[in-house]
């Protein structure tokens, strides 16, 4: 299974690595650390020497309860490391749900949208479509940061994340945007406690049959501080070993803060898999 976007086509042929950056000063795990320019360009270098397949840029914090910005004030946060993120040599992403954004991140040769409201913006659809090659994410989230976790009721929360992702990849191919440039994301700790992201973890191969890349974003997250008492910077092993359990049901790409440990993993698994197919 490939995976299109504007200037590669990800064959996917081994489990991909995507590096966060996030230019923001709240964001839950990193906020503040790169909340400028030229910290965040340093950033994006130093995970691509880490090993980094992709970059994913964001000037808007998605931690619950976050609050909106306008789309100047986003832009304004994240047009210069994207401008010199695109010249590293690997895929960027930028994580957004403004239409507006889009445009101007599309406009400067950006590879991927990946958007947590799964392309429902007024406009975001149309606008992919007349892109032509640019990759989209689509996650699944009810609501919004700011009252996503109010809307966290599922009589089962599997088929309920599936049947949204088939939705939006249906409404996003009637607009026009070929099946090759989506990828899914089952949204983990959008719109979910604990008790749900685990279930979805438990049977995330099943989401395999709605025939796109999964990606996947465990990194750091809440339900890792649930289960082992840890802190958001003491959350490293726990989201490795999430990541590694999420390529092992079916995930194509890995969305981390810890890239260089995370490659690693992956390394040792794939160097495994390999052993089992000879």
């Amino acid at each position: 299974m490939n995976w299109q976007t504007t200037r590669f086509t990800l064959t996917l042929d081994r489990p991909l690595v995507m590096g966060i950056v996030n230019v923001t000063p709240d964001s839950f795990s990193d906020g503040g650390q790169h909340g400028d320019a030229v910290a965040a360009i340093r950033h994006c270098e130093q995970l691509v020497g880490e090993g980094a397949d992709l970059l994913d840029i964001g000037g808007e914090s998605t931690r619950p309860g976050a609050p909106t910005l306008s789309p100047s004030e986003e832009w304004s946060r994240i047009e210069a490391v994207l401008a010199t993120a695109v010249s590293l040599g690997v895929p960027v992403s930028v994580d957004t749900c403004k239409t507006e954004v889009m445009q101007r991140a599309l406009d400067l040769g950006v590879d991927i949208v990946n958007d947590i409201q799964a392309l429902q913006s007024p406009g975001a659809l149309e606008l992919l479509a007349a892109h032509g090659r640019a990759g989209v994410s689509l996650m699944h989230m009810r609501g919004t940061p700011a009252t996503m976790q109010m809307l966290t009721e599922y009589d089962d929360v599997t088929a309920d994340v599936a049947a949204f992702l088939s939705r939006r990849m249906a409404a996003a191919e009637a607009a026009g945007i070929a099946a090759a440039r989506l990828a899914l994301d089952p949204g983990y700790g959008f719109a979910k406690q604990s008790v749900h992201n685990l279930e979805l973890l438990a049977r995330q191969r099943e989401l395999g049959a709605l025939g796109r890349p999964l990606l996947i974003g465990w990194s750091r997250k809440r339900t890792l501080g649930d289960i082992t008492g840890r802190g958001v910077a003491e959350r490293m092993p726990a989201s490795v070993a999430a990541a590694l359990m999420a390529v092992e049901r079916g995930a194509a790409i890995v969305r981390v803060h810890d890239v260089a440990p995370t490659v690693d993993a992956l390394k040792l698994w794939s160097a495994v898999q390999g052993q089992q197919r000879d």
